[in-house]
């Protein structure tokens, strides 16, 4: 396949390069051209994002930019929306004007959090700005386009030191400058994604006509705390780090955006067409560690990683 691939110069951009480029042509933009393999394309003005599309000539379209900071959508509600949901719409021009499919990335935090856990056909009820913007996003594009692929992602996890700016990246960094007690939040459930399983069950779905709207995340429910206690424990370090529970009201002055209490997951839809093949998170989290960190775990005194499986 052609596929051009627009806002990829993220966590998620980085897994989905990497396994497309293995055997399609891929074009990959970004405004930040943090890789070689990037091209630039502003995907938020449309004659420039549509011009950079129907050049490369794809035979899909895979939307992935977005604003994830839940604090900077909530202090820029408009360049959110223009940047989560208008840029969406043109997406949905572009794939609708070429007759290719669209594959657009949503997020788990679009529910209340009222729930335990989250099917595929649970009515979102998005909390702030950030889960706003990308729930109308969900919804125009099962509108405007025929042949379209919406994913929701839980906590991603990939991108190695350089682009993971998420909960991973947050502990590693404390691990590495030599802090002995991590404080974690131990109000807050959901469900890992390793982005390179994200993007390895996107590329089979694009093999298929089963177009529609995914729950897609790694498999285990689980929680922050639970998370934080696993990655010490895959680091060799428990008995050298204390993960210490702390309530979200702990982080409030930082962390001020509304979040639901409960982002879990499950892949329902994918398991009945038998096309999840997300592993496990404790799985993906070992590989995650040897693959992107390795040379950080081994400048860590008495690190010793647990072998991936």
């Amino acid at each position: 396949m052609r596929v051009y691939v627009a806002g990829c110069g993220g966590m998620l951009g980085e897994a989905v390069h990497k396994v497309f480029a293995e055997d399609h042509e891929v074009e990959c933009s970004d405004i930040d051209l943090n890789a070689e393999w990037l091209s630039y394309c502003d995907f938020r003005d449309f004659a420039q994002y549509k011009a950079a599309v129907e050049k490369f000539r794809p035979d899909a379209l895979i939307h992935l930019g977005a604003h994830t900071s839940l604090e900077y959508c909530e202090d820029n509600p408009d360049d959110a929306y223009r940047t989560n949901t208008l840029a969406v719409e043109y997406a949905c021009a572009i794939a609708n004007t070429l007759n290719i499919p669209l594959v657009y990335i949503s997020t788990a935090g679009i529910f209340d959090g009222e729930k335990m856990l989250y099917d595929d056909w649970d009515m979102p009820n998005p909390l702030g700005v950030y889960a706003r913007s990308k729930y109308m996003g969900e919804l125009y594009v099962q509108r405007a386009v025929q042949k379209h692929f919406i994913f929701r992602a839980g906590w991603m996890m990939g991108g190695g030191p350089a682009k993971d700016k998420k909960f991973i990246s947050k502990m590693m960094k404390q691990i590495e400058a030599g802090a002995t007690v991590l404080n974690v939040v131990d109000d807050k459930l959901g469900t890992p994604t390793y982005t390179v399983d994200f993007a390895r069950n996107i590329e089979r779905m694009l093999h298929t006509e089963y177009y529609g709207l995914y729950n897609q995340v790694c498999g285990g429910e689980t929680g922050r705390f639970e998370v934080a206690q696993e990655l010490v424990d895959v680091l060799g370090l428990s008995n050298k780090i204390e993960i210490k529970p702390v309530a979200s009201d702990f982080f409030a002055k930082e962390f001020f955006a509304p979040r639901p209490p409960c982002e879990r997951l499950v892949n329902y839809k994918l398991k009945l067409l038998g096309m999840d093949n997300m592993r496990d998170w404790k799985v993906s989290l070992k590989e995650y560690m040897r693959d992107y960190y390795g040379e950080v775990i081994a400048g860590l005194e008495g690190a010793e990683l647990k072998a991936a499986e």
